[in-house]
């Protein structure tokens, strides 16, 4: 089994910074993708940024530029950081972990950004 735990969400003025960490622990595989994906209430859960175990990264064109992902493949834990943060960034962040084909999720965390 697999568990996700999140942290570092919160209340943030609108050009502002966060960065939110994910550590995973288990049967965690040397092959292993983990990203972030947010849902803003009324709206699907929709990718922000994933990392592969190789170092690759994806991104979604709404926080290019804006956020980073990266990990420590020792700790298997990643991170999140974002930077000027917009209101439309408001939403529960969730760390996912893919692995054999199998999905994981975290519990989410809150990111509120104020105007």
């Amino acid at each position: 089994q697999v568990q996700l735990v999140e942290s570092g969400g919160g209340l943030v003025q609108a050009g502002g910074s966060l960065r939110l960490s994910c550590a995973a622990s288990g049967r965690i595989s040397t092959v292993r993708v983990m990203g972030w994906y947010r849902q803003a209430p009324g709206k699907q859960r929709e990718l922000v940024a994933t990392i592969s175990s190789g170092g690759i990264t994806n991104y979604a064109d709404s926080i290019k530029g804006r956020f980073t992902i990266s990990r420590d493949n020792a700790k298997n834990t990643v991170y999140l950081q974002m930077n000027s943060l917009k209101p439309e960034d408001t939403a529960v962040y969730y760390c996912n972990l893919v692995q054999s084909l199998r999905n994981y999720w975290g519990q989410g965390t809150q990111v509120t950004v104020s105007s």
